[in-house]
């Protein structure tokens, strides 16, 4: 059985039902780099709140709220990349007696594999693949720098996101959005009128099943961030986990997460 780097279906319990996603980790648990650490949670968090929004139901245009938040999303993953990424030639800071302990990720399961909105879809996709190659990158072993070389890797899906709906849903120029530090103005957000250019059938929907969402109380489970090691095995969306060849079936936790691995 070849492995995989598809995002990973969170079908734990009664969330299964869902189509949680979260970042294809693979066998990178943790890391020494408190920066990565910190640019996941950021974006993991954001994503999560994002695409539990009501637009995610609906397959017309994100409202103003929601692409505003990706706005917000996107320039504070490029700020982060681009005040902390330093220069091949200039010397990484290094510690002479202390060495930072490496400590776990945190995953936000997020509603991907079922999301109604096909732009949000298409930006979440990206935001995940950026996740995935954060949490799998070698740097994860460098304790206090990261390179412009990571933040380029990563920056790409954050740029590609912010210039799809620059383009798309707020009518900007390609030669202007696709500059690398493009950022909408207020005049530009303010402006926001979909019913301008979409046509009339992008502008309708049916009404989604409203009896089946979980609350703010309900989601506390998840967003307040799961550690790696407390997640069951994983697969991929629609089939599951793999059992291991020549073995029994995986059992899924019927919990939020899985209890903490014993010494």
């Amino acid at each position: 059985m070849t492995g995989h780097d598809a995002f990973l279906w969170y079908n734990v319990g009664d969330w299964g039902r869902y189509g949680l996603a979260v970042p294809n980790f693979s066998d990178d648990t943790r890391s020494q780099n408190d920066t990565i650490r910190y640019l996941t949670d950021v974006v993991g968090r954001n994503l999560q709140a994002i695409l539990w929004h009501p637009d995610g139901r609906l397959r017309t245009p994100p409202s103003i709220n929601t692409l505003t938040r990706i706005h917000k999303l996107c320039t504070r993953a490029r700020a982060i990349l681009a005040g902390r990424a330093v220069p091949s030639a200039t010397l990484n800071m290094e510690t002479q007696h202390a060495l930072p302990a490496p400590e776990e990720f945190l995953v936000y399961p997020t509603p991907y594999f079922k999301l109604r909105n096909q732009w949000l879809k298409q930006y979440a996709g990206l935001i995940l693949l950026a996740q995935t190659e954060a949490m799998q990158h070698q740097e994860n072993a460098r304790p206090l720098e990261i390179s412009e070389s990571f933040a380029g890797l990563i920056g790409q899906y954050i740029h590609r996101v912010y210039r799809l709906m620059a383009t798309e849903l707020f009518r900007v120029p390609l030669e202007e959005a696709s500059q690398r530090d493009f950022t909408l103005t207020d005049a530009q957000l303010a402006g926001y009128d979909p019913s301008a250019w979409f046509t009339s059938t992008e502008m309708i929907d049916t009404v989604p099943r409203l009896e089946d969402w979980p609350t703010e109380d309900d989601l506390a489970v998840l967003t307040n961030g799961i550690p790696i090691s407390h997640l069951p095995v994983l697969g991929r969306w629609p089939s599951g986990p793999v059992s291991a060849p020549g073995g029994g079936g995986v059992t899924q936790s019927t919990e939020s997460f899985a209890p903490a691995p014993t010494a």
